[in-house]
């Protein structure tokens, strides 16, 4: 069902996702001084390819975020998912340019690490503002998935959550 390549994306943020969840858990009510650095690997291309993704989403062009997705990406959103680039460009990428042209979105981090033709980028956001006449503000966050082709960096996997 899934090419090695898929197996160890899935594998590494599943085994990053529940290493983050206990370390949140287990310091949830701590307070620490801000020692990470919050923005790291925003100047590579992979990050750009995630920035040109947004910009094309914030700006409702729907031929240029739909050529950053690889053919078979997998989308997490909201409990559901999408299970290829056309499938999300035929049924919610329309529904997220609206909402994201109705508010207003605050990158408050981003760090993506590369490792050879694989990257991953992490990032948080803070969005503000009305959508159909109901009050936003919330903090998202997003993990995506790259892999280097020919044609440059394309999104494989993301997953957004509030």
């Amino acid at each position: 069902m899934f090419n090695n390549s898929a197996k160890i994306i899935i594998t590494s943020l599943l085994l990053f996702g529940a290493l983050n969840s206990l370390a949140v858990s287990a310091h949830k009510n701590e307070e620490h001084a801000n020692e990470r650095v919050l923005f790291v690997g925003t100047d590579t291309p992979a990050a750009q390819a995630v920035s040109a993704f947004h910009q094309a989403l914030n700006q409702s062009d729907q031929k240029k975020a739909r050529s950053l997705l690889a053919d078979n990406v997998i989308i997490f959103e909201g409990g559901g998912v999408e299970r290829s680039a056309d499938e999300y460009a035929n049924h919610h990428m329309l529904a997220d340019m609206k909402y994201l042209s109705s508010v207003n979105s605050k990158l408050l981090e981003h760090q993506v690490y590369i490792s050879g033709d694989i990257a991953y980028s992490i990032s948080r956001s803070e969005t503000m503002g009305s959508y159909k006449g109901k009050a936003i503000n919330t903090t998202g966050m997003e993990s995506m998935t790259l892999k280097k082709t020919r044609n440059g960096w394309k999104i494989t996997h993301i997953h957004w959550s509030n």
